[in-house]
């Protein structure tokens, strides 16, 4: 069974009913409870940095999060917004992230795209194997969607699963043991994206 933490922030819907069709079972639920008892966990996100962890702070979430994900070390795929409150700060807010890992959240150096190239990124592009990953394992060609217009920076590269090439190389998925961290949306991202939350499911 797969929690999928309500916090007011996410695209919850899609996620589901994508777990839905490939026979997994999921529940939404932004009450505590819930998360301690959760087998594995996605944490989505649309929005703006501050909003997402200030919603997690008023729903009395963090301490459940950090009970499973850090000390039980049950599985996590936090997606966009919910992957990027998985690291330390961003540059779009102020607030401190889960810091769940070393890196924290810029916005894209508009002097480095290309004059094609606007922020936000959007749209589908590729992303570049950096380690062996269950996440990925028996993938061909990895195309994902997009819309953001922070990534991650990360400061130990043994986190870094993605990359991916928009103006200049940027790390797009991160994995560290039990925690996936994925820019893209999985939900979005038709064949691609229900490969890669089939292995999410069966981790």
């Amino acid at each position: 069974m797969i929690t999928i933490v309500d916090y007011g922030a996410g695209n919850i819907l899609s996620i589901k009913n994508m777990i839905r069709r490939l026979g997994g079972t999921c529940v939404i639920s932004g009450n505590p409870v819930d998360i301690e008892k959760a087998e594995k966990l996605i944490l989505p996100g649309v929005g703006n940095f501050d909003f997402g962890m200030n919603n997690l702070l008023e729903s009395n979430l963090i301490e459940s999060l950090n009970n499973v994900v850090l000390k039980q070390k049950k599985p996590i795929l936090g997606i966009c917004l919910g992957a990027q409150l998985m690291c330390s700060s961003s540059e779009e807010g102020i607030k401190n992230g889960l810091n769940w890992f070393d890196a924290r959240v810029i916005k894209f150096k508009k002097a480095r795209l290309q004059s094609n190239q606007k922020i936000p990124h959007m749209g589908w592009n590729s992303v570049s194997l950096q380690k062996n990953s269950r996440l990925f394992e028996g993938f061909g060609e990895k195309r994902f969607y997009f819309v953001h217009s922070y990534h991650f920076l990360t400061y130990e590269a043994s986190i870094n699963l993605t990359t991916t090439e928009y103006g200049y190389d940027f790390v797009s998925a991160m994995e560290r043991d039990n925690i996936f961290a994925v820019q893209f949306h999985p939900e979005k991202s038709h064949k691609y994206g229900m490969k890669l939350m089939e292995s999410f499911i069966n981790l």
